[in-house]
């Protein structure tokens, strides 16, 4: 049986994915108080787009890393533009396929870390090249670590360490904590990505 103080986070977790790959699939999404909005489906152009010179993005491995970037994270065809800590100041503006690869990422592993392998690294991890692709590793993601959550039980939520995913304080912090981050995360990373749309939809005026 699902923790009953877990039930919030989920539903909240719910529905912010569901917001935010309507934002991405169309043809409409949640506006919010419930009414739908017309939107269209986000493209290979609008997923890499760069609205200011310089963007951390998700590139051809061959291509090597982007400007004040180190490295490219991931295995496979493209991977996402990196840089060791200390992380380069200020922070280089991040696109639309970046934000989005980083929450299918930071899911999946975290889901992997919480109730699989606990094995899963960023070495390992395919980083998606195009906008399809890209909504599809979201919802993988997504999927993996909500059915990670429906794995815990209520002593579980206080424990520290639960999880052992290695790119955050899951180390340090209860697992109900760690669990009110990610939904912090998809929401605001949701939100920039919603706003980056908004930018695409308008660049011509």
């Amino acid at each position: 049986m699902t923790p009953p103080r877990l039930i919030p986070l989920i539903e909240q977790f719910d529905f912010a994915c569901e917001r935010l790959t309507g934002r991405l699939t169309g043809p409409d999404m949640d506006s919010g108080d419930g009414t739908r909005t017309s939107v269209a489906p986000v493209t290979d152009e609008e997923f890499s787009w760069e609205p200011v010179p310089d963007c951390w993005s998700v590139r051809r491995r061959a291509e090597g890393p982007g400007p004040r970037a180190t490295l490219l994270t991931g295995t496979g065809e493209w991977g996402r533009d990196a840089a060791p800590h200390p992380h380069p100041v200020p922070p280089p503006f991040t696109t639309l396929a970046w934000r989005l690869s980083h929450l299918a990422e930071m899911l999946l592993l975290r889901a992997d870390h919480t109730a699989g392998t606990h094995t899963l690294t960023r070495d390992v991890y395919a980083v998606a090249g195009g906008a399809k692709e890209g909504v599809a590793a979201f919802e993988a993601g997504a999927a993996a670590w909500r059915k990670a959550l429906l794995s815990i039980d209520d002593a579980a939520l206080d424990t520290v360490g639960r999880s052992t995913y290695p790119h955050g304080s899951d180390a340090e912090e209860p697992f109900v904590d760690i669990v009110w981050w990610v939904n912090q995360e998809v929401l605001h990373h949701g939100a920039e990505i919603a706003l980056l749309r908004d930018l695409y939809r308008e660049r011509r005026r």
